[in-house]
Protein backbone atom coordinates (compact mmCIF):
# COMPACT_ATOMS: atom_id res chain seq x y z
CA UNK A 1 0.00 0.00 0.00
CA UNK A 2 3.05 2.85 0.99
CA UNK A 3 4.91 1.35 -2.46
CA UNK A 4 1.75 1.96 -4.36
CA UNK A 5 0.86 5.42 -2.98
CA UNK A 6 4.69 6.56 -3.40
CA UNK A 7 4.97 5.36 -6.71
CA UNK A 8 1.46 6.98 -7.18
CA UNK A 9 3.24 10.69 -5.38
CA UNK A 10 6.36 10.42 -7.85
CA UNK A 11 4.08 9.51 -11.06
CA UNK A 12 2.15 12.56 -9.87
CA UNK A 13 5.39 14.65 -9.63
CA UNK A 14 6.94 13.61 -12.44
CA UNK A 15 4.24 14.50 -15.11
CA UNK A 16 3.72 18.00 -13.30
CA UNK A 17 7.24 18.66 -13.51
CA UNK A 18 6.68 17.94 -17.75
CA UNK A 19 3.70 19.74 -17.96
CA UNK A 20 5.49 22.53 -16.23
CA UNK A 21 9.17 22.40 -18.41
CA UNK A 22 6.89 22.11 -21.82
CA UNK A 23 4.43 24.75 -20.55
CA UNK A 24 6.64 27.65 -19.81
CA UNK A 25 9.17 26.34 -23.00
CA UNK A 26 6.74 26.38 -25.30
CA UNK A 27 5.11 30.05 -23.91
CA UNK A 28 8.57 31.09 -24.32
CA UNK A 29 9.81 29.80 -28.02
CA UNK A 30 6.41 31.06 -29.79
CA UNK A 31 7.28 34.24 -29.46
CA UNK A 32 7.94 35.99 -32.52
CA UNK A 33 12.04 36.71 -33.05
CA UNK A 34 14.93 36.26 -35.20
CA UNK A 35 14.81 32.48 -35.08
CA UNK A 36 10.94 31.72 -35.72
CA UNK A 37 11.16 33.84 -38.50
CA UNK A 38 13.93 31.97 -39.90
CA UNK A 39 12.38 28.90 -39.89
CA UNK A 40 9.49 30.29 -41.51
CA UNK A 41 10.97 31.22 -44.32
CA UNK A 42 12.74 28.00 -44.39
CA UNK A 43 9.85 26.11 -44.44
CA UNK A 44 7.73 28.28 -46.84
CA UNK A 45 10.59 27.87 -49.30
CA UNK A 46 10.94 24.21 -48.21
CA UNK A 47 14.58 24.11 -48.09
CA UNK A 48 16.69 22.31 -45.56
CA UNK A 49 13.89 22.35 -43.45
CA UNK A 50 14.72 18.98 -41.27
CA UNK A 51 17.87 20.42 -41.00
CA UNK A 52 17.26 23.93 -39.92
CA UNK A 53 14.21 22.38 -37.39
CA UNK A 54 16.93 19.89 -36.16
CA UNK A 55 19.45 22.20 -35.52
CA UNK A 56 17.34 24.52 -33.35
CA UNK A 57 15.66 21.54 -31.14
CA UNK A 58 19.16 20.18 -30.41
CA UNK A 59 20.47 23.49 -29.67
CA UNK A 60 17.49 24.30 -27.19
CA UNK A 61 17.74 21.01 -25.78
CA UNK A 62 21.50 21.44 -24.82
CA UNK A 63 20.81 24.71 -23.34
CA UNK A 64 17.61 23.48 -21.12
CA UNK A 65 20.05 20.57 -20.34
CA UNK A 66 22.96 23.21 -19.51
CA UNK A 67 20.68 25.69 -17.60
CA UNK A 68 18.59 23.53 -15.47
CA UNK A 69 22.60 21.82 -14.67
CA UNK A 70 23.58 25.13 -13.50
CA UNK A 71 25.11 26.30 -16.45
CA UNK A 72 23.44 29.66 -15.81
CA UNK A 73 25.17 30.71 -12.87
CA UNK A 74 28.94 30.73 -14.59
CA UNK A 75 27.14 33.11 -17.34
CA UNK A 76 26.00 35.33 -14.67
CA UNK A 77 29.51 35.38 -12.84
CA UNK A 78 31.24 36.50 -16.31
CA UNK A 79 29.35 39.18 -17.69
CA UNK A 80 31.50 40.28 -20.39
CA UNK A 81 30.54 36.90 -22.25
CA UNK A 82 26.94 38.00 -22.11
CA UNK A 83 28.48 41.94 -23.46
CA UNK A 84 30.63 39.98 -26.29
CA UNK A 85 26.98 37.96 -27.00
CA UNK A 86 25.06 40.62 -26.83
CA UNK A 87 27.15 43.10 -29.49
CA UNK A 88 27.62 40.21 -32.16
CA UNK A 89 24.27 39.52 -31.98
CA UNK A 90 22.73 43.05 -32.84
CA UNK A 91 25.59 43.32 -35.60
CA UNK A 92 24.58 40.29 -37.07
CA UNK A 93 20.52 40.75 -36.79
CA UNK A 94 20.84 44.21 -38.22
CA UNK A 95 22.90 42.82 -41.38
CA UNK A 96 20.24 40.02 -41.91
CA UNK A 97 17.78 42.79 -41.28
CA UNK A 98 19.22 44.98 -44.36
CA UNK A 99 18.93 42.11 -46.66
CA UNK A 100 15.70 41.06 -46.28
CA UNK A 101 14.42 44.73 -46.27
CA UNK A 102 16.37 44.60 -49.98
CA UNK A 103 14.67 41.22 -50.68
CA UNK A 104 11.72 43.49 -50.16
CA UNK A 105 12.27 46.23 -52.15
CA UNK A 106 14.17 44.66 -55.33
CA UNK A 107 11.05 42.97 -56.93
CA UNK A 108 13.38 40.50 -58.89
CA UNK A 109 14.05 38.51 -55.52
CA UNK A 110 11.02 38.30 -54.32
CA UNK A 111 9.59 34.92 -55.56
CA UNK A 112 11.63 31.53 -54.21
CA UNK A 113 11.59 30.68 -58.14
CA UNK A 114 13.41 34.18 -58.49
CA UNK A 115 16.24 33.57 -56.18
CA UNK A 116 18.75 30.53 -55.81
CA UNK A 117 18.16 29.25 -52.09
CA UNK A 118 21.12 29.14 -49.74
CA UNK A 119 22.75 26.02 -49.81
CA UNK A 120 22.91 23.38 -46.55
CA UNK A 121 25.53 24.66 -45.01
CA UNK A 122 25.05 28.16 -45.65
CA UNK A 123 21.38 27.61 -44.00
CA UNK A 124 23.42 25.72 -40.87
CA UNK A 125 25.53 28.85 -40.40
CA UNK A 126 22.88 30.54 -40.84
CA UNK A 127 20.56 29.63 -38.23
CA UNK A 128 23.25 29.02 -35.92
CA UNK A 129 23.91 32.48 -35.84
CA UNK A 130 20.40 33.55 -34.84
CA UNK A 131 20.38 31.04 -32.28
CA UNK A 132 24.03 31.12 -30.23
CA UNK A 133 24.16 34.98 -31.00
CA UNK A 134 20.95 36.30 -29.74
CA UNK A 135 21.43 36.75 -25.93
CA UNK A 136 17.65 36.60 -25.49
CA UNK A 137 18.05 32.69 -26.14
CA UNK A 138 20.39 32.14 -23.04
CA UNK A 139 17.80 34.58 -20.63
CA UNK A 140 15.29 32.50 -21.71
CA UNK A 141 16.19 29.04 -22.33
CA UNK A 142 19.38 28.97 -19.89
CA UNK A 143 18.60 31.25 -17.05
CA UNK A 144 14.94 31.32 -17.02
CA UNK A 145 14.24 27.54 -17.64
CA UNK A 146 17.21 26.58 -16.07
CA UNK A 147 16.48 28.34 -12.50
CA UNK A 148 12.71 27.06 -12.81
CA UNK A 149 13.72 23.80 -13.28
CA UNK A 150 16.01 23.44 -10.68
CA UNK A 151 13.48 24.41 -8.02
CA UNK A 152 11.88 20.84 -9.00
CA UNK A 153 15.13 19.07 -7.18
CA UNK A 154 15.06 15.27 -8.31
CA UNK A 155 12.41 15.84 -11.06
CA UNK A 156 14.05 18.69 -12.62
CA UNK A 157 15.51 16.00 -15.53
CA UNK A 158 11.69 15.16 -16.54
CA UNK A 159 11.24 19.25 -16.41
CA UNK A 160 13.57 19.32 -18.86
CA UNK A 161 12.80 16.70 -20.83
CA UNK A 162 9.28 18.85 -20.97
CA UNK A 163 10.94 21.45 -22.28
CA UNK A 164 12.64 20.11 -24.79
CA UNK A 165 9.78 18.04 -25.91
CA UNK A 166 8.30 21.83 -26.51
CA UNK A 167 10.79 22.65 -28.63
CA UNK A 168 10.54 20.29 -31.31
CA UNK A 169 6.77 20.15 -31.21
CA UNK A 170 6.84 23.75 -32.21
CA UNK A 171 9.38 24.03 -34.56
CA UNK A 172 8.70 21.14 -36.23
CA UNK A 173 5.31 22.80 -36.85
CA UNK A 174 6.86 25.84 -37.50
CA UNK A 175 8.95 24.49 -40.49
CA UNK A 176 6.60 22.04 -41.81
CA UNK A 177 3.57 23.34 -41.71
CA UNK A 178 4.97 26.78 -43.36
CA UNK A 179 4.78 24.59 -46.49
CA UNK A 180 0.96 24.94 -46.81
CA UNK A 181 0.69 28.56 -47.02
CA UNK A 182 3.31 28.09 -50.01
CA UNK A 183 0.09 28.27 -52.43
CA UNK A 184 -0.25 31.90 -51.14
CA UNK A 185 3.43 32.64 -50.89
CA UNK A 186 3.28 31.67 -54.88
CA UNK A 187 2.21 35.93 -55.26
CA UNK A 188 5.26 38.30 -55.24
CA UNK A 189 3.53 40.88 -52.86
CA UNK A 190 3.59 37.98 -50.12
CA UNK A 191 7.13 37.73 -50.00
CA UNK A 192 7.46 41.28 -49.90
CA UNK A 193 5.09 41.61 -46.88
CA UNK A 194 7.24 38.88 -45.30
CA UNK A 195 10.71 39.94 -45.77
CA UNK A 196 9.51 43.47 -44.52
CA UNK A 197 8.29 41.47 -41.54
CA UNK A 198 11.06 39.51 -41.26
CA UNK A 199 13.89 42.95 -41.50
CA UNK A 200 11.28 44.70 -38.66
CA UNK A 201 11.69 41.69 -36.32
CA UNK A 202 15.85 41.83 -37.13
CA UNK A 203 16.19 45.52 -37.22
CA UNK A 204 14.00 45.75 -33.66
CA UNK A 205 15.67 42.68 -31.64
CA UNK A 206 19.39 44.12 -33.23
CA UNK A 207 18.25 47.67 -31.38
CA UNK A 208 16.78 46.56 -28.76
CA UNK A 209 20.22 44.91 -28.04
CA UNK A 210 22.54 47.35 -29.06
CA UNK A 211 20.56 49.91 -25.81
CA UNK A 212 20.59 46.97 -23.57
Amino acid sequence: MVICTVMAVTAADSLHAFAAGFGLSFGLIVAIGAQNAYVLRQGLRREHVATVVAFCAVSDAALIVAGVGGMGVIITRFGWIAEVIRWAGAAFLAAYGLLALRRAIRPKRLAPADEKGPSRRMALVTIAALTWLNPHVYLDTLLLLGSVGATYGTSRWIYAIGAAVASVTWFSALGYGAGRLSPLFARPMAWRVLDMLIAAVMMTIAATLAIG
